[in-house]
């Protein structure tokens, strides 16, 4: 079962799109790690995964919870 469920997810700031069409299961019990360069939305996904920011469209599943 999976710990963390991401769907479609899209964050938009501004004409900037930050994250187009997200989609990531991460098994509960496993490590994963967001790697890439500058400006490539990780730091917004994390925000978004936390709560600190809403999707613009998408959902985000948290050990069941929407």
């Amino acid at each position: 079962m999976s710990f963390l469920e991401i769907s479609g997810l899209h964050k938009q700031y501004g004409p900037v799109a930050a994250l187009a069409g997200v989609d990531l299961s991460v098994a509960s019990g496993s490590r994963t790690a967001i790697v890439g360069p500058s400006g490539c939305g990780k730091t917004t996904l994390l925000r978004l995964i936390a709560g600190f920011e809403a999707p613009d469209q998408g959902h985000i599943t948290l050990d069941g919870a929407i």
